[in-house]
Parts: structure tokens; C-alpha cells; sequence
């Protein structure tokens, strides 16, 4: 059997990108998991040691968020292969990492990447 766990809408502050700027300065991102897993024997032992915590997952995100980066893309890397070195029962993993208010020549909301694996 498998199942899904999401943990969606991590909000960070962070300093990643290309222009001295954004080091300096940083801005917000959100980051969203998705982890599929078959979590069968938590659901019936009522054990969390048989599933994936969301709380470590959530903790990876914000370790990795705050290890500087120019780009999303590769911060968004660093916390896939996190996760997957983390957490056995993994299956399938995916992250959206979403820079707010990005520094470009336009009128835009926000970027974003997303990694699957």
C-alpha cells in the first residue's frame, strides 16, 4: 500500500540568490513537501517510529533554507537528497521551493522550482 504525507506552506526567511542584494538583504520563501510511503504499520501500531516525522522534515527544510544559495534550484536539491538519505521508508519524493517577490525586471508575484525523485 502506499500513502502520502505533505507538509506544505513551510515559511522561511532566507538569503538565497544571485545579486549581492539578496544576500545581503534575503527575502521570503515557502517550501512544500510531498513524500509518499506506505505508512501501514503506524497507521495500525500508532507508532511514529514506522512512519516518516514531519517534524524532522520540516526541520531538514529549514537547515537546508538556511545554508546559503544562488539558486533555488540547488537548495531545492540539497533538500531532496536529504530527505532521501534521511528517511528509509521513502518512496517518492517532491519539493517546491517558492521565492516571494523576486528581484527580476517585471511584475511578479513569486518563482518557483520543483524536484521530483
Amino acid at each position: 500500500m502506499t500513502h502520502v504525507i505533505e507538509v506544505s506552506g513551510i515559511r522561511l526567511y532566507a538569503n538565497h540568490g544571485c545579486l549581492e542584494e539578496e544576500e545581503l538583504i534575503g527575502g521570503q520563501y515557502t517550501v512544500d513537501v510531498y513524500l509518499k510511503t506506505d505508512f501501514t504499520e503506524a497507521a495500525e501500531q500508532d507508532e511514529l517510529s514506522k512512519t516518516i516525522d514531519y517534524v524532522t522534515v520540516n526541520r531538514i527544510v529549514e537547515e537546508e533554507m538556511a545554508i546559503r544559495s544562488k539558486l533555488i534550484e540547488h537548495v531545492g536539491q540539497r533538500i531532496i537528497n536529504r530527505l532521501k538519505h534521511t528517511f528509509q521508508l521513502l518512496l517518492e519524493v517532491r519539493v517546491t521551493v517558492t521565492k516571494h517577490s523576486p528581484p527580476i525586471n517585471g511584475d511578479v508575484d513569486r518563482v518557483s522550482i520543483t524536484i521530483s525523485a
